[in-house]
């Protein structure tokens, strides 16, 4: 017996085979495996991507798979799936896809959301909703059906990404409170779709899947897609999440008070609570968490996100190498050499859409500071890294003006979690204990998809085989020098942020 995870990234599709019994990841495999799949951005702000090329890298991923597991994948028990939150794809009635998908960091129906923030009530929106409905899904089916109304009149489903994917291996359409939750289209007072949000768009609610839960059959695999995979037709998809969520499943992160934290695509802190708090202005957001039970076991998942992380550490990776790409692993020992605060070199990472902890702006990312005569390559790493976190910290104390305690953060060492300069940076400025732990979303995936198909008797035995490698603690040497390279950050943002055209 087996369980598959799939994740489905903006930048790639990651697969992770999972033995129940020893709770450890025997196979797992990367698709594209050196690169990153692409954006589309065919206007300023605009962010898209064709779903039919997740679905080639997931055929790609599981036949890695294949390839490399000493397991038959014919065992596979059960399917999860962790999938890019806030995108949107829409398709007919043959299930062929009308456009491309919108997806997390598309800018273009912030007007759109801020306009319904006001007319709806900040109280109201508040209240129901937990967020502003700012850029989210149910922002960006609106902005289709008043630009693209052609588009519209030929829906015959919306969905998230991950209710794609599904729908790619089950035939079947269904989402998730959870999921809907992450798009502004839960209302949490009475616990069903929202429909008064829908209402104020003019938006059909049954363009909307059937709901499930979270830990539950979703439906079967298809025999066309266990063909095309490889895999057992009639094979169980039992857990669906988007990838913040499952990030901190991932971590077992669960209960009131627990936090985590990733640095891969997005920048993201998430703490979980049992009390839907929320940012008055919307700034960081709160959706249902994945374990959540409105009546007998309330969890929400508060989350504040950099957009502009990994699209800024790739920018570094294609462009700072004088023959070729400096691979991260040199990124990261480059960073190292230049002094802490980077002699007074600054980073702003805002260059990949909206910023929801700067109120949807985009002020672009900008380098602040720099001095011909002193900085180099290496100063200019570290700023980057610095500069990535410098804006968690800044949504991060937003956080705790809303009461959520940020004392120890749980991290899967990858990504720019296994840079020495970005991990200490962090636990110091943001004085919290670091947990970093090996694991990643698609392994969190397969765990889900055990505990929904009754696998695991306990959750306790569903994160059997879970690593936690080290533990980073604040520098109480550093604090000073950090505090103030992050007050100096904090300066140059005010002053973007307050003079757009001087930058």
């Amino acid at each position: 017996m087996m369980l598959l995870g799939y994740d489905v990234g903006s930048s790639a599709i990651k697969a992770a085979l999972l033995d129940p019994e020893s709770g450890t990841v025997v196979a797992s495999a990367r698709s594209p495996s050196d690169t990153e799949m692409t954006m589309e951005t065919p206007n300023p702000g605009w962010a898209e991507q064709p779903p039919s090329r997740w679905w080639r890298h997931i055929q790609n991923a599981t036949d890695a798979l294949h390839q490399t597991a000493d397991r038959d994948l014919a065992s596979v028990s059960a399917i999860g799936l962790t999938y890019q939150m806030h995108g949107l794809v829409l398709v007919d009635d043959t299930h062929e896809v009308l456009r491309p998908a919108i997806i997390w960091c598309d800018s273009r129906a912030v007007d759109i959301g801020r306009a319904a923030f006001e007319a709806l009530g900040q109280e109201w929106c508040l209240q129901h909703l937990l967020n502003s409905p700012g850029n989210f899904t149910a922002s960006k089916l609106a902005w289709v059906k008043r630009n693209e109304p052609e588009v519209y009149s030929r829906i015959h489903k919306a969905m998230l990404p991950g209710d794609y994917v599904a729908l790619k291996l089950t035939g079947d359409v269904c989402t998730t409170p959870s999921g809907l939750s992450e798009g502004t289209l839960w209302d949490v007072t009475s616990d069903a779709l929202a429909t008064d949000l829908l209402d104020h768009y003019g938006l059909d609610p049954t363009l909307w899947p059937t709901v499930v839960p979270t830990f539950a059959e979703q439906g079967t695999l298809s025999r066309a897609a266990a063909d095309t995979l490889g895999l057992s037709p009639g094979t169980p998809v039992t857990y669906r999440a988007g990838d913040q969520p499952n990030n901190a499943f991932s971590l077992n992160a669960l209960e009131p008070g627990d936090m985590a934290a990733t640095a891969g695509t997005s920048g993201v802190v998430y703490g979980v609570d049992d009390t839907p708090r929320y940012d008055e202005q919307s700034r960081v957001n709160t959706f249902l968490h994945v374990n959540h039970k409105p009546n007998t076991q309330p969890r929400y998942g508060t989350l504040m996100c950099v957009n502009g992380t990994g699209i800024l550490n790739r920018w570094l990776h294609d462009n700072m190498g004088t023959e070729a790409p400096l691979s991260y692993d040199a990124m990261n020992e480059e960073a190292a050499e230049a002094p802490l605060g980077a002699e007074g070199l600054s980073v702003l990472p805002f260059g990949n859409g909206a910023e929801r902890t700067l109120d949807n702006r985009s002020p672009g990312a900008s380098i602040h500071g720099l001095n011909f005569n002193v900085h180099d390559r290496t100063h200019l790493l570290r700023a980057s890294q610095e500069g990535i976190v410098f804006a968690l910290r800044y949504g991060i104390d937003i956080m705790s003006e809303m009461g959520l305690p940020v004392e120890t953060v749980r991290a899967a060492h990858a990504n720019m979690f296994r840079s020495p300069v970005f991990r200490t940076a962090f636990a110091t400025i943001t004085g919290t204990t670091v947990e970093l732990i090996r694991t990643d979303g698609a392994e969190g995936a397969a765990r889900g998809a055990g505990l929904g198909a009754d696998v695991f008797d306990t959750r306790r035995d569903a994160f059997e085989g879970l690593e936690r490698i080290s533990t980073v603690e604040p520098k109480s040497a550093q604090v000073d020098a950090y505090t103030d390279a992050y007050e100096r950050w904090k300066s140059r943002l005010d002053h973007q942020l307050t003079h757009p055209l001087e930058t």
